[in-house]
């Protein structure tokens, strides 16, 4: 029996609870593994995208949001002395690379924090007032006859 494996579809979503949102955006750039990376829910409505990005500094990292995604580029800038070391085996990547998150509705970036060659970007969750779940006051009957009388004898 053929098994069929979803779960790369969750790797670069924030904020979706089902996964058939993404089956129509899938984009060729999900099977790049670098920089390797972490989406954790820290909160009911907040999330947290940690990236590792060691050796790039903050100069070398741009975080843009773009409709409904956020784009995180890193370019390193070669000074001098770098290009005139010689590596005898070099296992820390310094590649350029951009990698894509898509965004559920209403998700937002709240800051990113660059620590101990780990990226993090806040990301939180914030419903309009209209969307937002409300409660709905069961009357009865009897109610609604008794306010249709009420208006009929005021008039």
């Amino acid at each position: 029996m053929n098994t069929l494996d979803l779960s790369p579809f969750y790797r670069s979503t924030v904020g979706f609870d089902r996964l058939f949102n993404l089956l129509d955006d899938l984009s060729p750039q999900e099977t790049n593994a670098f920089p390797p990376y972490n989406i954790e829910r820290t909160g009911e409505d907040t999330y947290r995208i940690t990236m590792a990005v060691a050796g790039f500094a903050r100069e070398d990292l741009v975080i843009e949001t773009k409709e409904s995604a956020i784009i995180v580029k890193g370019a390193k800038s070669q000074s001098t002395d770098e290009q005139a070391r010689e590596f005898l085996h070099r296992g820390i990547a310094e590649r350029s690379f951009e990698r894509r998150f898509k965004l559920a509705d209403y998700v937002e970036v709240r800051g990113a924090d660059l620590e101990n060659g780990l990226l993090h970007i806040d990301l939180a969750r914030e419903l309009p007032e209209s969307k937002r779940p409300r409660k709905i006051a069961i009357g009865s009957a009897d109610d609604n006859n008794t306010k249709k009388i009420e208006s009929e004898v005021k008039n």
